[in-house]
């Protein structure tokens, strides 16, 4: 159920409000700014009716030359208070943004992979760079606006009320007939904007997916239906945001016609004042100034309201994130491996399903034991939930039922850093990320130097490519890598492994994207890599896996069967019916 727009839109702001805390000099200095300037202004309004009365009326030209004089003087100190109420105004908003954003993203790194099963990628991208470039607008102007307007208000009605007491009725009548189009119209501001915002999100997220699929879009000639499915997305934002506007077109003008609608009647009536002797043109000069610093004003705030429901909105989704709690976290008080780290692994009647599908277990009843320093390969049909248990051994889930023990130690009881530290993975599809090969490398063992990650590269049998690229290590991968290929992609990501020199390693079918030349290569470099090292690789070729301590045959998230090659081609048909046909396909390659 949806909170009341107020309290939402107040309870929103109110949080990224907190953000400006630590900030408290700079407030100062912008709040001193600003009720200077508001100040000065309302102070030339005076020298404008001494110009009038003293200049004009009395036609005295050296009390007008004094007056403007004056004028310019005070015109400049404004000018100098402007400068310093917008520079301070304008940092703070640049400064609390970079802080939300920061605080937005380092929160989603804590995120369980749980989370983004269920948000889009590009929804949370665009939470994150034009939610909070609307928020920055509202920070470093809206505000600042609506604090200075609401000065000019303040200040000016009080100068209304000194100049002329009857006048300044007229005014007043028109404030809550003001206030009550602010408040109809800024509630459904604010529900549209947060409906602007979400749209907006959906386009992003979309342009996202099929630039990054683009080989597949254009290889099924999807293109004009992704067009037509984009071409919805953002009529669907379009007619959001034409009914957002349209509300806060209503809002403005009927406040504009209210405001200025007084401010007519108020100059009719001081202008009978003036004819009949009982005011002096300087002083309804000076009354018309005001009154339209406090329409202005009026307006101002009007608009700036709507602003404010706007970030509200978009505020709320920022706090969504900020705030999104992590199924998977550290222990208060962690427990410590002992000393030192063997890598010994027990699976202890695990069950677990993916949030996504309740219904289905992943893992179902399953127990195994990894002594340390051996290698153990995990084999079976698609589904049989060989990637799963990586997934449970880094605890991006934690299982429903049983343990996960690493070195005797339930890993829920251990820090989660402490826990990855000591666990290498190679994917069959290994990440690379946007910049050069020297980084990807790193990745691994973020300190580690030059040299190291040459040696780790080497030991990959990944040096021969990366030094025939245009700048060697400092050549750029592009986004995901795309400018290598799969079988490159996958020895930078077994150099990474190798860098990271873990305990630990878990292997998924690492030699999968490889030419035959360079499988036996790397193959070489992980026999190496794997000696004394507790590894668990998921094979799909059973040829990759001969010569491991131990095979785990699973289906249907349980071991049925654990054994040596030999032994397996025996006793377990699932394993002799895997090899029959591997071995079979093999030779009729060859």
């Amino acid at each position: 159920m949806t909170p009341q727009p107020s309290a939402s839109a107040i309870s929103s702001l109110r949080k990224a409000f907190a953000f400006m805390r630590p900030y408290k000099m700079q407030i100062a200095l912008a709040t001193l700014a600003l009720v200077f300037t508001a100040a000065v202004t309302l102070a030339l309004v005076q020298f404008v009716r001494v110009i009038v009365d003293v200049g004009f009326v009395a036609g005295s030209s050296q009390s007008l030359g004094w007056a403007i004089a004056g004028f310019m003087v005070v015109a400049v100190i404004q000018a100098m208070g402007t400068f310093a109420r917008f520079y301070w105004v304008s940092w703070l908003g640049e400064r609390v943004t970079a802080d939300i954003r920061t605080a937005v993203y380092g929160h989603l790194l804590t995120l369980h992979p749980g989370y983004f099963e269920e948000n889009l990628s590009g929804e949370i991208q665009s939470r994150i760079t034009t939610d909070t470039t609307l928020l920055q607008t509202v920070i470093g102007s809206s505000v600042s606006v609506a604090l200075r307007n609401l000065l000019m208000l303040l200040g000016g009605t009080v100068f209304l009320f000194i100049t002329n007491p009857r006048l300044t009725s007229i005014v007043m009548i028109c404030i809550p007939l003001v206030i009550g189009p602010i408040m109809i119209f800024g509630r459904k501001v604010r529900h549209l904007s947060r409906s602007s915002q979400d749209e907006i999100a959906n386009v992003g997220a979309y342009v996202g997916e099929s630039i990054q699929h683009i080989k597949t879009v254009q290889a099924y000639n999807h293109q004009h239906t992704d067009e037509k499915v984009f071409s919805n997305h953002v009529e669907s934002a379009f007619k959001v945001a034409l009914a957002r506007i349209r509300s806060r077109s209503f809002l403005i003008t009927i406040v504009i016609t209210l405001v200025f609608g007084a401010v007519a009647a108020m100059i009719w009536v001081g202008g009978q004042d003036v004819i009949n002797g009982r005011m002096s043109a300087g002083e309804l000069t000076a009354f018309v100034v005001y009154a339209v610093i406090v329409a202005s004003a009026v307006g101002s705030i009007s608009q700036v309201i709507g602003d404010l429901q706007r970030a509200a909105g978009a505020t709320e989704r920022l706090m969504e994130l900020l705030h999104a709690p992590s199924n998977i976290v550290s222990p208060a008080e962690p427990l410590s491996f002992p000393e030192p780290f063997r890598g010994e692994i027990v699976l202890e009647h695990l069950r677990f399903h993916y949030p996504s599908r309740p219904n289905t277990a992943a893992i179902d009843g399953l127990d195994l034991h990894v002594r340390p320093g051996t290698s153990v390969a995990l084999v079976g049909p698609s589904g049989a939930g060989k990637s799963t248990l990586f997934d449970l051994l880094l605890r991006f889930y934690d299982p429903q039922q049983g343990k996960v023990l690493v070195d005797g130690l339930d890993i829920r009881n251990v820090d989660l850093l402490a826990l990855r530290s000591h666990i290498a993975i190679v994917s069959q599809q290994p990440t690379m990320f946007t910049g050069n090969v020297r980084e990807n490398i790193r990745y691994g063992r973020p300190d580690a130097t030059d040299e190291e990650v040459m040696e780790a590269a080497k030991a990959a049998f990944a040096s021969d490519f990366i030094e025939q690229l245009p700048q060697g290590y400092d050549s750029y991968l592009g986004e995901s890598g795309i400018r290598l290929s799969g079988g490159q992609k996958q020895r930078l990501a077994i150099a990474r492994a190798i860098l990271k020199d873990a305990e630990i390693l878990l292997l998924d079918e690492a030699t999968s994207a490889l030419d035959a030349e360079s499988e036996r290569k790397v193959q070489m470099a992980l026999d190496s890599l794997m000696q004394n090292r507790t590894t668990i690789i998921i094979a799909h070729r059973l040829a990759t896996v001969m010569n491991v301590d131990s095979i785990v045959v699973m289906d249907a998230g349980k071991v049925v069967a654990q054994g040596s090659h030999q032994q397996l081609l025996a006793t377990s048909p699932l394993y002799a019916n895997l090899a029959a046909l591997q071995f079979a396909a093999n030779r009729q390659n060859e």
